[in-house]
């Protein structure tokens, strides 16, 4: 893990792993409240899961999601490709459904505006994955340099040792 990820990784990963700890033991109610709103924006996905199930899905989701955020072995890649990934499905959630919005669609309604903040997970998310996957480009560019030289190195050795010239 980048030393500059650390506090978005920390702050991101401590709120969502702790949203999907308090999730686990979602009454009737709470669960019935989260799948209908992931049912209404994602019906082919969630509409014939039971409320109880979906809320216990959406909280080892969440889980998933701040562990890895939070566990320094996990790239910035694959955990900021997660993060994009679950904000995204917030941010869905909140463009398809028309009482979250004003008029314009865009702008948060005061129902949306809890769900509209959420659209710094997907800033986060993309932050990371972009900075992990150049990362990751320019540490190969690294390695292939290196091993370049390396090679160029030992054949010129080698080239001297057969070369007449080189003695």
């Amino acid at each position: 893990m980048h030393l500059t990820h650390v506090p978005l990784r920390v702050a991101t990963g401590a709120y969502i792993l702790n949203s999907g700890v308090g999730k686990l033991g979602a009454d009737e109610g709470t669960a019935q409240f989260l799948h209908g709103a992931a049912a209404g924006t994602y019906p082919s996905l969630f509409q014939d899961m039971e409320p109880k199930r979906f809320a216990k899905v959406l909280a080892f989701s969440e889980i998933a999601v701040g562990a890895a955020l939070l566990t320094p072995k996990v790239s910035a890649t694959v955990a900021g490709g997660a993060l994009a990934a679950f904000g995204a499905g917030l941010m869905g959630m909140y463009l398809k459904t028309p009482s979250m919005t004003l008029d314009d669609g865009i702008r948060p309604s005061q129902e949306g505006t809890a769900v509209a903040k959420d659209v710094w997970l997907v800033g986060a998310g993309l932050t990371l994955l972009s900075q992990g996957v150049t990362g990751a480009a320019r540490s190969s560019v690294k390695s292939t340099r290196k091993a370049a030289r390396k090679a160029t190195k030992q054949a010129s050795k080698k080239a001297a040792k057969v070369s007449p010239l080189g003695s």
